[in-house]
């Protein structure tokens, strides 16, 4: 005899794929969640229309709505970091380094070079956090140097982009720590001479990259609800054992206690950054 006499009161249907519309059409927000048209999605910034989600963007995607079309020149771009502890754990050093280039087309998670912005020449500087969460090691380090040292030679403005769900990169040891040094040494020195320096705070800019070039900006713009921080708010409610206020290390929250100085969506990004270098430069 069946546990369960009664029939269902409801129809299971079998969902077909839609006849003509291929895989990867849609996507869901990851804040509202919400099924976005993967064209409407591109053709507004790879932000969500319903909620303004800003997506993460990949360091060349990000080059070329930020930069005037054609204009970028990258510097250094076959520098790649190499497995010098030899490091071993559940993914070797060197199975990392190859995973993430085969997934994001790129040798490191730095992009440097320079470019013109409404026509007026910048050198730029952009972190992608898909590639070992952006995480700094020697690579990104010494990229990150050579950009600042060629703005300050040149007296270009310089603009650092920071996508970095990683600080100092483990694999790497202590040679990964020492860049956060080099590279605050570096925006030391175009201080001293009187340029300009606009930090642009994404989704996530956490740990030693927060800790050394990120914050480091005359002017530091973030896009909106965009992760900001040294350590992450789980392991910080972890460790206090406490709930932390509503919207802790995001944007808006790091403006109203003046970590940051702007929040700015990615559409008026652009033109702010013109702005702020015609006023200051």
């Amino acid at each position: 005899m069946s546990l369960f006499s009664k029939k269902p009161r409801y129809t299971v249907v079998k969902v077909s794929r839609r006849k003509g519309v291929p895989d990867g059409t849609w996507m869901k927000c990851e804040d509202c969640g919400e099924m976005i048209y993967k064209k409407t999605l591109e053709e507004n910034l790879k932000v969500c229309p319903k909620c303004s989600y800003h997506f993460i963007l990949g360091a060349y995607e990000r080059i070329g709505i930020f930069l005037d079309e054609g204009s970028f020149e990258e510097f250094e771009k076959g520098m790649r970091p190499r497995d010098v502890l030899k490091f071993k754990g559940p993914k070797s050093y060197r199975e990392k380094i190859e995973q993430d280039t085969r997934a994001t087309g790129m040798e490191e998670a730095a992009v440097i070079g320079k470019g013109r912005i409404n026509n007026r020449e910048i050198a730029l500087g952009v972190t992608d956090s898909r590639f070992i969460m952006g995480s700094m090691g020697y690579v990104v380090g010494e990229k990150i140097t050579i950009i600042t040292e060629y703005a300050t030679k040149n007296e270009f403005p310089l603009v650092i982009i920071s996508g970095s769900g990683g600080g100092a990169r483990m694999y790497e040891g202590m040679i990964s720590l020492m860049q956060m040094a080099k590279t605050s040494a570096a925006l030391g020195r175009h201080n001293e001479a009187g340029l300009l320096y606009l930090s642009i705070l994404t989704n996530p800019t956490m740990a030693g990259v927060l800790a050394s070039f990120a914050s480091l900006g005359d002017v530091i713009i973030a896009e909106p609800k965009a992760l900001i921080g040294f350590t992450g708010p789980r392991v910080i409610e972890q460790t206090i054992h406490q709930r932390l206020p509503e919207g802790f290390q995001r944007s808006e929250f790091l403006l109203e206690y003046g970590l940051i100085d702007m929040v700015v969506a990615r559409k008026d990004m652009k033109d702010t950054v013109v702005q702020l270098i015609d006023y200051m430069y």
